[in-house]
């Protein structure tokens, strides 16, 4: 109930006024049965957003810090994304990535919806990065078609660090639905695995028109807060020895 609240007459209604969301190729996303709902991943409100304007319900699998967070916020948080539906993974790898599988092949076998983001975190710089191939087990697996899906705008109205996002237009945009059958029993091949995820993100990549990076974006985030950082120093060091 709290799901069907939020999204017809509490934050639907709202996302969709401050957005004005363009959509395309909504006929993709099957009207019945278990699916995958694999897109970019550009802001905070992509979570929000997408499920708002798709007839049926889409359960993601959200990072488990937003469960865990300290205080009245963090409490409010847990309890609105645990009312939404949302299913807490742990991004630590290994045994947490196995977790996340388990848990979203159990999505799949009610044949339900389940929205993934391959990349495994937000893109820092709006650019497309390199898919992690959890969403590909969990299709092979499950035996269900993949939906790519691109978000374009909400990197602009809500990029990472941005509180609140900014009014403007965004767009969703659905591609048709990728068959992996062929895979059937390939599920421990390794090769088999990063052959469909990277037809995945080229399915979204084709969608979005983002710039393709061939790095996982995790990797690619450390090290762009280290340069800073570093650079950081480097300035302060310049500043003291100038005023010595």
């Amino acid at each position: 109930m709290f799901y069907q609240l939020m999204k017809y007459i509490v934050l639907g209604p709202l996302l969709r006024l401050m957005f004005r969301p363009r959509i395309e190729g909504l006929e993709h996303v099957p009207e019945e049965g278990a699916a995958i709902i694999a897109g970019n991943h550009l802001s905070f409100a992509d979570h929000f957003v997408m499920p708002a304007i798709v007839p049926r319900r889409v359960t993601f699998l959200a990072k488990a810090e937003y469960f865990t967070g300290p205080g009245l916020k963090g409490r409010l948080t847990a309890a609105f994304f645990r009312g939404v539906g949302q299913i807490p993974i742990d991004r630590s790898g290994g045994r947490a990535s196995q977790a996340a599988i388990t848990s979203g092949l159990a999505v799949l076998r009610k044949g339900r919806l389940l929205g993934i983001y391959p990349e495994g975190t937000r893109s820092h710089d709006g650019r497309l990065y390199k898919g992690r191939t959890g969403v590909a087990s969990m299709a092979i697996k499950a035996g269900v078609p993949v939906v790519p899906c691109a978000m374009i705008g909400t990197f602009e109205a809500q990029p990472t660090g941005r509180r609140l996002p900014r009014a403007m237009r965004i767009t969703i945009r659905f591609g048709a639905p990728l068959d992996f059958s062929r895979y059937a029993g390939l599920v421990d091949e390794r090769t088999a695995l990063r052959a469909v995820t990277d037809e995945i993100m080229y399915a979204i990549l084709k969608l979005s028109g983002q710039e393709y990076v061939d790095t996982y974006a995790g990797e690619a985030k450390a090290k762009a807060q280290a340069e800073a950082k570093a650079q950081g120093r480097g300035h302060g060091r310049r500043g003291h020895g100038g005023g010595s």
